[in-house]
């Protein structure tokens, strides 16, 4: 009899840093989820904060190893996106690891307030005021800049943004940075990104705008929507975006860093595989080889990682309710919960992430589909990263089933509409904080009890 562990097993090199099987049962992080469950029920939303930091030692390792590699004259510093998980947990264990923040809308700066009233941060972080701005964005900016964050840096991403500070801000000087609009892959249905100036456009801007006020360009930001990818794309994007800033260091000497958007990708199968030391060492290079060549001084670097960040951190937990066999092979899991409201980038945009289960590893497996509770033909997932397949074990009448999503902590709660209106009224699962203390024992915490429907029925105006 073929058990679900031995499918695991040989498929992948199990177990993982992340993963291992205690008995039949699944752990993550050395948590043991059938505990968590015992305690909390399902569905639930779990985020593993000692993550977050470790993902933040591992991308500050690789840069100064690349740095001290190359010989790389010029520094580095790790920012965070704020976009990819707004939650006060996740943006306390950045900053704890001496993260700065990059923001995307008018209430990120309210954030950033509130952290400086708690005392968390001080008027020197760095704020890297990204997105297209409506003006209330505008005015936090400006009113933040005045208040003395000196390195509060908004991203010119259109041509008449610079006018608006030049009006609202007091003091004598700020910095700013100028988004560089990337051309698309290939594939994509745009040729051109619609954030961004487009690089005939900076050379003007800088001349005839910048250059004149009380602005000083200081960064050169660089953003793929792919992210960071060994790819031809890639390399050709980040020469090109290198030659414009040595192009413009030379007319500008007060520029002197570059903002690397895009970002690392994260681990969203047990067969991911990417080197992350290769593809730094490739960047530092690359950026020295263009600068030596112009006889210009490297630049710092800024690199912004929000989903490799937090994605790591997080887990779904379901319940299978039953099974449902709709024909002669289609055998349906049904779970106590729904992609489309907890999970809503594996319905819009397909994406895959890990899929095990947590018990029931000494069962025999098959094929299913995995549904879920809303009405829409949609709410499904049935295929994983590896392949267009899902096998977990069978129901049988030891124990219910239980299975996990893992790797989940950026976007999804902010897709999903986090304790608002959802999709056929599906409540927002239980959220549950989990930590370490100082001797390494786990601490868990409920930060959020599952979705009543008094919440619903207010935000509906009943």
């Amino acid at each position: 009899m073929r058990k679900y562990i031995d499918l695991i097993e040989q498929t992948f090199g199990f177990p993982t840093r992340e993963f291992s099987v205690n008995g039949n049962y699944l752990s993550f992080n050395d948590i043991p989820l059938i505990d968590i469950i015992k305690e909390y029920g399902t569905p639930l939303r779990l985020t593993y904060l000692p993550k977050i930091g470790e993902k933040i030692d591992e991308a500050n390792t690789w840069f100064n190893n690349s740095i001290k590699k190359y010989n790389y004259q010029g520094d580095y510093r790790y920012c965070y996106c704020t976009k990819s998980n707004h939650f006060s947990f996740v943006i306390d264990k950045v900053l704890e690891k001496g993260s700065q923040i990059e923001t995307s809308s008018a209430f990120d700066m309210a954030i950033i307030r509130s952290l400086y009233q708690k005392k968390k941060v001080d008027k020197d972080l760095l704020i890297v005021c990204n997105g297209f701005k409506r003006p209330a964005y505008i005015k936090y900016i400006a009113d933040t800049i005045n208040d003395g964050f000196v390195n509060c840096t908004p991203i010119l991403d259109n041509l008449n943004e610079l006018a608006q500070y030049e009006e609202q801000v007091t003091t004598e000087t700020y910095q700013v940075g100028i988004r560089v609009a990337a051309d698309e892959e290939p594939n994509f249905e745009f040729y051109t990104s619609r954030l961004g100036i487009r690089y005939r456009d900076i050379d003007s801007l800088y001349e005839e705008q910048i250059k004149p006020s009380k602005a000083t360009l200081k960064m050169l930001h660089f953003f793929i929507n792919t992210g960071i990818r060994d790819s031809a794309y890639y390399w050709s994007e980040l020469s090109r975006f290198m030659y414009k800033y040595c192009d413009l260091k030379k007319k500008c000497p007060d520029l002197d860093t570059v903002d690397i958007g895009g970002g690392f990708p994260f681990k969203n199968s047990l067969s991911f595989e990417y080197d992350y030391q290769y593809m730094t060492d490739q960047i530092i290079e690359n950026i020295k080889w263009i600068c030596d060549k112009n006889n210009v001084p490297v630049p710092n670097i800024i690199t912004e990682f929000g989903s490799f960040t937090v994605s790591e951190s997080g887990a779904f937990i379901y319940s299978i309710l039953d099974q449902k066999l709709q024909n002669d092979k289609e055998l349906w899991y049904m779970i106590d919960g729904s992609f489309i409201t907890h999970l809503p980038d594996s319905w819009a945009l397909n994406q895959k992430y890990i899929l095990m289960a947590v018990n029931k590893w000494d069962h025999r497996y098959h094929k299913v589909n995995i549904g879920g509770l809303t009405c829409d033909s949609m709410d499904y997932y049935n295929s994983e990263a590896h392949t267009s397949e899902v096998f977990l074990p069978l129901i049988e009448e030891d124990e219910n089933l239980y299975i996990g999503f893992f790797h989940t902590g950026a976007y999804q709660e902010s897709l999903g509409g986090y304790g608002g209106i959802q999709h056929c009224l599906i409540p927002a699962p239980k959220h549950v904080l989990i930590d370490r203390d100082s001797e390494g024992k786990l601490v868990t915490k409920l930060f959020e009890e599952e979705q009543k429907e008094d919440s619903m029925l207010k935000v509906l105006g009943y």
